[in-house]
């Protein structure tokens, strides 16, 4: 496994709301961890590069409704 993090800003704040989407995001193949920054503007994921792109990466996080913004 090579293990990766990725930091992404988002486009809202994340709440209450937010959570389940959050939770499903770990059942993802290829997600180790999801931690969102104390000021609930930032997310970072790390991920098994073996199994997934960044695209993928992004990709997964817009699919479950995650504010984030999209990396250029």
């Amino acid at each position: 496994m090579t293990k990766v993090q990725l930091q992404y800003d988002l486009a809202r704040r994340i709440d209450d709301s937010d959570a389940p989407s959050l939770a499903n995001i770990h059942s993802h193949y290829g997600i180790v961890r999801v931690n969102i920054a104390p000021s609930a503007n930032r997310i970072e994921v790390d991920y098994d590069a073996s199994r997934l792109t960044e695209r993928d990466v992004e990709n997964v996080l817009v699919r479950y409704g995650v504010p984030i913004q999209r990396l250029a």
